[in-house]
């Protein structure tokens, strides 16, 4: 069976469903807050030339989606599979972010489950690629049980930590944590 880099997968809090051109509005006017980017390695993301490239970049990616709150039915921020190594058995995840007011961990939490028990239907191994500056996504990836195995400077200079979890390791796809 192959891997679908874009089901649909759907939590009690949030449907992750894949990220289409029609959402770029709705999508950006999420991202348009410079908070959500102070920890990120592009801090201007905010800037509507500068989320461009980033939306740009997800609809090429194949991997990206839209993350919906299930309650409301409003995009909340988006996520994505990056860099499928089938014979490796691995991925990454990453790119996430979500609206403010959707901080605190239940909502990240639960896309990752999600993610990550779609992914390990086909791999072995989730990669995450986190500026080493980028606490909350650090932390939240360890309260996912995401272990730090590297770091890594990339062409343009910008560093990050590698954080990886294994199959044997994973989650709890069910609890909010």
């Amino acid at each position: 069976m192959p891997f679908d880099l874009q089901p649909t997968l759907a939590g009690e809090l949030v449907i992750l469903r894949p990220l289409q051109e029609a959402d770029w509005a709705e999508l950006f006017a999420v991202a348009s807050d410079p908070l959500i980017w102070e920890l990120h390695p592009v801090r201007e993301r905010y800037k509507e030339e500068v989320f461009r490239e980033y939306f740009r970049g997800a609809m090429e990616s194949g991997g990206a989606f839209a993350a919906i709150d299930r309650k409301t039915g409003r995009i909340i921020g988006s996520t994505r599979y990056h860099d499928y190594r089938e014979a490796e058995r691995e991925i990454e995840i990453g790119w996430t972010f979500l609206a403010r007011a959707y901080w605190g961990g239940v909502y990240n939490g639960e896309m990752k489950r999600l993610l990550l028990r779609h992914a390990f239907q086909f791999v072995d191994r989730v990669l995450f690629v986190i500026g080493i500056h980028n606490f909350r996504s650090q932390r939240a990836t360890e309260k996912l049980g995401g272990i730090r195995i590297g770091q890594r400077t990339d062409d343009t200079g910008r560093e990050s930590y590698w954080y990886e979890i294994r199959v044997d390791q994973a989650p709890s796809t069910h609890s909010h944590s």
